[in-house]
């Protein structure tokens, strides 16, 4: 396991940190490169989404539900 791992963001002009295990940063730069989007950019689309949870679970909620989608069947003419 790894520790976390804290990086900063400007996110509508406020600053904020995240902290993730390096996975999950993997994981997240592999999603902005396959959305061609910036790393920046998609935590930003995450934070506008996330409700009331903190950024860094809204973060690898956001991923789980992203592997989940990709791990399930897909029915026929999809």
């Amino acid at each position: 396991m790894s520790r976390p791992v804290k990086r900063s963001f400007a996110i509508k002009g406020h600053r904020t940190s995240i902290s993730l295990e390096k996975p999950f940063w993997d994981a997240l730069k592999e999603a902005a490169a396959e959305d061609g989007t910036t790393l920046a950019g998609l935590v930003a689309g995450i934070d506008g989404n996330r409700g009331t949870s903190g950024l860094s679970s809204a973060v690898r909620i956001w991923l789980l539900e992203r592997y989940r989608a990709r791990a399930q069947p897909r029915s026929e003419g999809t």
